[in-house]
């Protein structure tokens, strides 16, 4: 049993920073694919930040210069970067993972559909 907990969530003023952790519990971090997501309000969920347990990573070009991902695989967390936040950012984000490969193509690891396991969420808003 996999279990994905987000934390860190809050909210920040428009050109602050913030920093979100998924801790990871019930298997050991060996082949995965992780990756954070969110959902702006009125929109639906979108990929923004992918990494392997080969340390490969992968964007939203809207957001790659803002964001990064990160992963701690002795304290089994993920991390999110989250630099000049702006107003639309505000969604919830959330971590996932995939316990295997995730090759292919960027825009096929961010699909959220690649992704079996999830978090609940944490609330990002950005004023």
């Amino acid at each position: 049993h996999v279990q994905l907990v987000e934390s860190g969530g809050g909210s920040v003023q428009a050109g602050g920073s913030l920093r979100l952790f998924c801790a990871a519990r019930g298997y050991t971090y060996d082949t995965y694919c992780m990756g954070w997501f969110r959902r702006p309000p009125g929109k639906e969920r979108e990929g923004i930040a992918v990494i392997d347990s080969d340390g490969d990573t992968a964007y939203a070009e809207s957001l790659k210069d803002r964001f990064t991902i990160s992963v701690d695989n002795a304290k089994n967390t993920l991390y999110l970067e989250m630099n000049t936040l702006e107003p639309e950012d505000t969604a919830m984000y959330y971590c996932a993972a995939f316990l295997g490969r995730c090759g292919g193509t960027s825009a096929s690891k961010l699909n959220t559909h690649t992704y079996t396991y999830w978090g609940l969420g944490t609330q990002v808003t950005v004023s």
